[in-house]
């Protein structure tokens, strides 16, 4: 994953296992939704003009209530003056956010001087936390009318992060999962072309910001679409595995003419002492270590049920192949080609798994000839060359397979490592189509599928690749799950889109919290962005998503640096750093390996492992809301 977005993944789930807390609050206003037309005149709505101009300042002050803008009353609230006179008030306003006192959180945030639209979209979020949804949805949602364009700095200062889609997204959100409010947003959106830098001055940003309609539990049922009354329009693939649009252009994948909704898993042992940022790395399909003859964490790994670090009687050999079936995985991705093609026939043959097989497409320098530290140049024909045999070679060697499911191109290449395609992405975008091309001419049977960091640069995208069948993307967005993002890309690009990486880290980078609070934290996150997945598909939602590819099966330990204090975040491949520079980069798996003493061998099963055994063991066709 790219790690420059790690710290505001950090940031939006830190506030999410905080403990509720009644907030007491002096002026609630009135009911939401508040009637902006009451109280101003929206101008230039669905255009890059738009503006919400305030007519009667002090009766929308009283409408929205306390903490929400442009209110003030928060100052009168006997309570906050009792907080500040008790010194309850005195830190920076974002270290509240992992603060067990709500009320406290919601003083200080309320009262913050900050950029207006990221103080009300964190009120909203403690709000939210605390029970009291419809204040949420105000402070949310005020973010939308008031301050569309705010914007501000990653918490590693690497990149603006756009406050009001994540707002937009959030009022969604909770009117999805609160049908008792029985209200739904329609005809809202925001979008932001941001020019792929970090210069606000020149992006333009559109707007609508909807409105609420009475969304009754029938209403809802229009939202599920029965497929087999609807007529297909559209066959990608002539193979087994097809690409089939519907008439209401929504994408379903088929493999031998059944549905198939991707469960998939990004697979890989991890094993500890081994690092790929320093060339010591190893590949888990060659690993041998006890030199039995098997593959050491396929057919050798072993549940550590009561978590002590060893094997005892009752803990026997499992395997991992055996551990993903039982999850109810159906596809593995893996990153860049596979030596070991026999262990991929087992996978299928005896567990049924498939594989989404990749090719890095340059990233990192790989398969150009260039190496990292040059770096592929997407201009270079001798790197074109060289990537061009490289998914050559990725094809031949598996479009016969019956593992296939599918080809994958690139690894979010579009954020520069080892790369330049984030400086010259029209070449970029164009050499991913000729390899797609090269794809289609070997193998015209799978469908090929681009891995993007998350949704940028999509006009590019629609413009230059019409061979790609699959747009995919690394997406961390929060526990919420995808935002706009279905609605987006169907509107630019009517692709099927598959989720090629999602998570967060089982691990909270805050003293007084516990390993426990940090496996629920991220059960939970895995709950938001699966449900959201699903309930995407066809029949439902915006119709185009066909699955995702949870990241990842277990911690990877090299991840914060080779030696103490002196890598990417600090640390140590041979421990498990948990210092708040490297924000929990390796704590990303749904299992553990514990204390590391047993790698590559041991397992313990997170609570995010057993949520998607219980989900993914259902019939997904069947599940139609978040429960």
């Amino acid at each position: 994953m790219n790690f420059m977005v790690k710290n505001l993944i950090i940031l939006f789930i830190a506030i999410k296992i905080i403990s509720a807390q009644e907030i007491k609050l002096y002026n609630p206003g009135e009911k939401f939704p508040i009637d902006y037309n009451k109280y101003g005149e929206f101008k230039g709505v669905g255009t890059s003009s738009y503006e919400y101009v305030i007519t009667n300042r002090i009766g929308l002050a009283s409408a929205v209530g306390e903490g929400i803008f442009p209110n003030r009353d928060v100052y009168k609230n006997p309570l906050y003056k009792k907080y500040k006179n008790e010194g309850k008030l005195e830190r920076s306003h974002w270290e509240y956010l992992n603060s067990d006192d709500l009320q406290a959180a919601f003083f200080k945030w309320a009262t913050a001087q900050e950029e207006p639209g990221t103080k009300l979209f964190f009120l909203g979020t403690i709000l939210e936390k605390a029970g009291l949804i419809e204040h949420a949805l105000k402070a949310y949602y005020a973010v939308v009318v008031h301050f569309p364009g705010s914007a501000c700095w990653s918490a590693d200062q690497t990149f603006i992060w756009y406050v009001a889609p994540a707002a937009l997204s959030a009022v969604k959100s909770i009117l999805k999962y609160h049908p008792e409010l029985e209200l739904k947003l329609v005809d809202a959106y925001i979008e932001i072309d941001s020019k792929n830098d970090n210069d606000t001055s020149n992006d333009t940003i559109m707007v609508n910001p909807g409105k609420f309609v009475k969304w009754t539990a029938k209403d809802r049922q229009k939202d599920i679409i029965d497929l087999s009354k609807l007529k297909i329009k559209e066959v990608r693939i002539s193979g087994k595995v097809q690409l089939v649009k519907f008439e209401n252009d929504h994408w379903q994948m088929r493999v031998n003419g059944k549905p198939y909704f991707i469960q998939g898993l990004a697979y890989g042992t991890e094993t500890v002492g081994y690092s790929p940022a320093d060339g010591t790395g190893t590949d888990w399909g060659l690993e041998d270590f006890n030199k039995n003859g098997r593959i050491d964490g396929p057919y050798d790994s072993w549940v550590d049920k009561n978590k002590n670090n060893k094997q005892d009687k009752d803990e026997p050999v499992v395997g991992d192949f055996k551990l993903l079936k039982e999850l109810g995985c159906n596809t593995i991705r893996i990153y860049h080609h596979f030596e070991n093609r026999e262990l991929l026939r087992e996978l299928y043959k005896n567990y049924g798994i498939r594989v989404a097989m990749g090719d890095f497409l340059g990233m990192y320098g790989i398969g150009s000839g260039a190496g990292y530290d040059k770096g592929t140049d997407y201009k270079n024909p001798e790197h074109r060359k060289n990537m061009l045999k490289s998914v050559e070679k990725m094809v031949l060697e598996n479009k016969d397979e019956d593992y296939l499911l599918m080809y994958i191109l690139g690894n979010e290449n579009n954020y520069g490592a080892g790369c330049n395609a984030n400086k010259e992405p029209d070449a970029y975008y164009q050499f991913v189509n000729e390899a797609a091309k090269l794809i289609k001419k070997l193998d015209p049977n799978h469908p090929v599928a681009l891995c993007n960091g998350e949704a940028a640069f999509l006009d590019k995208i629609a413009k230059y690749c019409p061979d790609v069948d699959i747009f995919g993307l690394n997406a961390y967005r929060g526990e919420k799950g995808f935002g706009d993002l279905w609605e987006v890309v169907k509107r630019k690009l009517n692709k099927p889109v598959v989720i090629t990486e999602f998570g967060t880290p089982a691990y909270l980078v805050s003293k007084d919290k516990t390993l426990e609070d940090g496996e629920k934290r991220q059960a939970d996150y895995h709950k938001g962005n699966w449900y959201d997945i699903i309930l995407n598909r066809a029949g439902m939602g915006e119709g185009n998503s066909i699955g995702g590819f949870v990241f990842q099966w277990i911690d990877g330990w090299w991840k914060c640096g080779g030696d103490i204090g002196t890598g990417a975040y600090g640390g140590t491949k041979y421990d498990h750093d948990t210092t708040e520079g490297c924000g929990g980069a390796e704590w990303f798996g749904i299992t553990s390996q514990g204390d590391g003493k047993s790698s590559p061998y041991l397992r313990q099963l997170r609570k995010a492992y057993f949520f998607y055994k219980e989900i993914w063991n259902k019939n997904v066709w069947e599940i139609y809301e978040f429960k």
